[in-house]
């Protein structure tokens, strides 16, 4: 029985989120743009033709996009959708997609390069998108992970050469069909035209399926894109989002819908952040309750399985389990660690230009910053279902890292990979939580131990203690005026203070190790990856950006907006100091050292006329910022925001938040809208709250309600304004994050007189 066949278990359909009628035959179309030993996953169903590759074409017509990525909100399934349906000329009301498991096929190459400080020995032979390391370890390694923005780099490409060749086939049949050359057909709307002949794409499959695809594949001279300039609120949108109708009426799978014959209920309790371990728990208090169904106990955690998840999570607060060891984290004594190690912790070198060091002995500016830890605080908890029966293991998960968690399944079912076969589900959001695959681990044992398919749903306050936070960083920046300019700096230096957050990562996900025993294995590494973003984006021709790591004993990871969300808050932020002391408006401070940068000039002028900057004069509560984001293999992302804050007896209010971006060529405009207001909010949160303390270990606040997170009322105007580009496109799902907190940091300056230096605001002295 292969995996699909498998889904009859279950109230869901291959075809879920077509836009169109029921199966029919199929073309499956791209296979042999790939090395043949990377087959592709997908096993011929009952009427279907399977060429293993990234579309199939059924005789009804309907074109199924295969999405080899996590969607968790981002709308990655109708972007790569939309590649596929303009390259192949389809219409959009008969397009659908398919998650797809892990293949080396659809083997995430970029990425791999770009986290190859995480993965390889040699990390210099591996990080460049070209390079076979990565290119071998990713496609021998099944690597499909959804992060870093990376899919339409990862992506675009192959499923444009292969819904080319599908186009290129169906027009090879319509030509036979009417005895001519089939360059002459026309490919547009779903249709295959030839003077006045007609075929649509469910008449000609099953013929064109017996051709050989051209090579090279006959590319479109324009790829998918959409002009800023030709779209605006009252323009109907050409491909709107596949996902949206499923979700408004609640038929959309996410993790915690899986039903199961047989299905029971789990939820956990784990260890306090540390190295302490379960000691007790009141045996006794759950003795003949009602719809028990077992207690797993393990080193790290205490689970109950229940007929009902509410069952079980009552059932464990009776149990009220106990844990002991060695002293848990305190963020008092993290915060302590961090600041100490400026001075005192060896620097280890990230990037350096010229001699910013040697210029830096007597500095004109010094400042500190800090930023605290930062919950991701997703709608949906994590949630997994297993089913292990007979020696197969059957996982349902939402995975940013499907074939790691699908190792590690094996693992902890004590069972071989080849006999576990994970299903993607969708996530409710994620913002990189679900690159952890602890729950995928605790779930399989508990379902070993119960014997009958678990559930398992961890309560919010498990999800805020067990998902490693953004890292704390405390960071000093240091700078040099050249003399008689006005203030123009000569030198910059930056310090961070920090855990290796990004290699411990790497060997939680790459070596399957506890967070305890990767916090080990990372600690003392300078860690790039962690730094990137640090380098300022000006003129400077003397840079430092030194790491000094600190081993802080609580685990760390990567949030939304990775490095760059802290990276561009002190780097911005020290500008306008620096902006003030040389006596310069913010705007021309910054413009004058963009002479080599007339594109993020050009967003920096557009951002401040949509915003009606007033000089960021005190008492304006005007702020400015701006990030440039650089992506392995060339594209580049640059933002800059205006935000207007003020405040007052309810704390920081923001009201007003423009943006100009540039993101190279646009796929789809409303989904980058989408990702750009999004991040700007996501990015409010993290100015306002999204932060905890570790007090004995556990989360404080534990609940979404106390993090400060901004809510509708709190929501300020947002005006977002795209650059036209034909450049490469960049993913934009990161950029507002980065560039909000510091816009608003600096609005607060400027309404307050009081410079904040710590993430989230306010949060000083706490």
């Amino acid at each position: 029985m292969d995996w699909r066949e498998k889904l009859s278990d279950l109230p869901v359909t291959r075809r879920q989120l077509v836009a169109g009628a029921a199966v029919g035959g199929g073309l499956a179309v791209a296979w042999w743009l790939w090395p043949r030993h990377y087959g592709s996953p997908l096993t011929p169903g009952r009427g279907e033709r399977d060429f293993g590759g990234w579309l199939t074409i059924g005789t009804d017509g309907i074109v199924t996009v295969a999405v080899p990525q996590l969607e968790m909100g981002q709308g990655v399934t109708t972007l790569l959708a939309q590649v596929v349906a303009v390259e192949l000329g389809a219409d959009w009301r008969q397009v659908g997609v398919e998650p797809v498991p892990p293949a080396g096929l659809y083997a995430n190459v970029p990425l791999a390069a770009e986290w190859a400080e995480m993965w390889s020995n040699l990390p210099s032979l591996a990080d460049e998108p070209g390079s076979l390391l990565a290119e071998n370890f990713a496609r021998g390694n099944r690597f499909i992970a959804t992060a870093g923005g990376t899919s339409l780099a990862a992506f675009e490409l192959p499923m444009r050469e292969a819904a080319a060749s599908a186009r290129a086939m169906l027009a090879m049949a319509a030509a036979d069909r009417w005895d001519t050359e089939w360059e002459e057909c026309e490919v547009e709307g779903g249709l295959v035209r030839y003077g006045e002949n007609t075929a649509r794409f469910g008449e000609l499959v099953l013929e064109a399926a017996e051709f050989d695809p051209p090579d090279p594949a006959p590319l479109r001279v324009e790829p998918a894109a959409e002009a800023p300039a030709e779209i605006d609120s009252d323009t109907p949108l050409a491909f709107p989002r596949l996902d949206l109708p499923a979700k408004v009426d609640g038929s959309f799978l996410f993790a915690g819908d899986i039903r199961l014959p047989g299905l029971v209920y789990a939820s956990i309790r784990h260890a306090p952040t540390g190295s302490q371990e379960l000691s007790r728990f009141a045996e006794d208090a759950v003795v003949g309750m009602r719809g028990l169904v077992g207690v797993v106990r393990s080193k790290r955690y205490l689970a109950v399985v229940g007929e009902s998840w509410w069952i079980a999570e009552q059932a464990l607060k009776r149990l009220a389990p106990v844990f002991s060891g060695p002293p848990p984290v305190e963020s008092a004594e993290v915060e302590v660690l961090l600041d100490e190690a400026i001075g005192t912790v060896e620097p280890e070198a990230i990037a350096s230009i010229g001699d910013a060091n040697g210029l830096l002995a007597k500095p004109d500016l010094e400042a500190r910053y800090s930023i605290a830890p930062a919950v991701h605080a997703s709608i949906e908890t994590a949630t997994a279902t297993a089913r292990l029966e007979d020696g197969k293991l059957e996982l349902w998960i939402a995975s940013q890292a499907p074939e790691l968690t699908r190792r590690a399944a094996a693992k902890a079912a004590g069972i071989s990979e080849r006999d576990v076969v994970l299903y993607p589900t969708a996530a409710g959001g994620s913002f990189d939580a679900r690159l952890d695959k602890r729950h995928a681990i605790e779930v399989v044992q508990i379902a070993k131990a119960i014997g009958r398919p678990v559930q398992l749903m961890w309560p919010r306050v498990q999800e805020f203690q067990a998902v490693p936070p953004r890292t704390p960083v405390v960071t000093e920046l240091a700078a040099a005026f050249q003399p008689a300019t006005g203030g123009r700096i000569v030198a910059w230096r930056t310090q961070l203070a920090m855990p290796a957050t990004m290699r411990e990562t790497g060997h939680r996900l790459f070596d399957n190790l506890v967070p305890e025993a990767a916090m080990r294995r990372a600690a003392g590494q300078a860690d790039a990856l962690a730094c990137r973003g640090a380098v300022p984006p000006y003129g400077i021709a003397n840079i430092a950006v030194e790491h000094l790591p600190v081993r802080i004993d609580l685990p760390t990871g990567p949030m939304r907006g990775n490095s760059a969300a802290y990276t561009a808050f002190f780097t911005e932020c020290f500008m306008d100091e620096l902006a003030e002391k040389a006596g310069r408006d913010p705007l021309l401070y910054r413009m004058d050292m963009l002479g080599q940068s007339p594109r993020m000039a050009d967003v920096l002028r557009r951002a401040t006329q949509i915003a009606n900057w007033d000089g960021g004069r005190r008492g304006t509560g005007q702020g400015l910022a701006m990030v440039r984001m650089d992506a392995i293999g060339g594209a580049t992302g640059r933002i800059a925001c205006v935000a207007q804050a003020a405040l007052g007896e309810g704390g920081l209010r923001v009201t007003r938040l423009h943006a100009a971006v540039d993101i190279g060529r646009i796929v789809n405009l409303d989904i980058a809208r989408q990702q750009i207001e999004g991040g700007l909010l996501f990015g409010l949160s993290l100015a306002t709250g999204s932060s905890v303390n570790y007090i004995e270990g556990k989360p404080s606040p534990n609940r979404l309600a106390a993090l400060g997170l901004p809510t509708l009322a709190d929501s300020p105007v947002i005006e977002v304004a795209f650059v036209p580009s034909d450049a490469d496109p960049f993913d934009p799902g990161e950029l507002g994050t980065a560039v909000a907190a510091p816009a608003i940091a600096n609005a607060l300056y400027s309404a307050t007189g009081m410079r904040f230096r710590r993430l989230p605001l306010l949060s000083e002295g706490l």
